[in-house]
């Protein structure tokens, strides 16, 4: 499987950036697609995913401001950034998994994914 991301930018306060993720190759064995980031100083945390299996997941700081769907097409994923905030500055990286996205590991990556919002 290979991911190709797209998006980012730079972005003022408040602004919003949708990523993109699409996926080719042997994507049957995709079960879910989401994103990481790494921030300044920040440990790579689980932004979002989506899941055949268990639907969607964000981390509590993402809830109510940003929205993974899939499709279409069915291979691509989007992130949907609302009322960014300085604190996420982060390099995004586009992730999938045959089973789930945890612990900063997936089975597939894509290129990292710099959004800069500035203050």
């Amino acid at each position: 499987v290979q991911l190709q991301a797209s998006g980012g930018g730079l972005v003022q306060t408040g602004g919003s950036l949708t990523l993109s993720c699409a996926a080719s190759g042997s994507i049957r064995s995709l079960n879910v697609m989401g994103w990481y980031r790494e921030g300044p100083g920040v440990q790579r945390e689980l932004v979002a995913s989506i899941s055949r299996r268990e639907g969607t997941k964000y981390a509590d700081s993402m809830k109510g401001r940003f929205t993974i769907s899939r499709g279409p097409p069915d291979n691509t994923a989007y992130l949907r950034m609302n009322g960014l905030k300085f604190e996420d500055t982060a390099v995004y990286y586009c992730a999938g998994d045959r089973i789930r996205l945890e612990g900063g590991l997936a089975d597939y990556w894509g290129r990292g994914t710099l959004v800069t919002v500035s203050s």
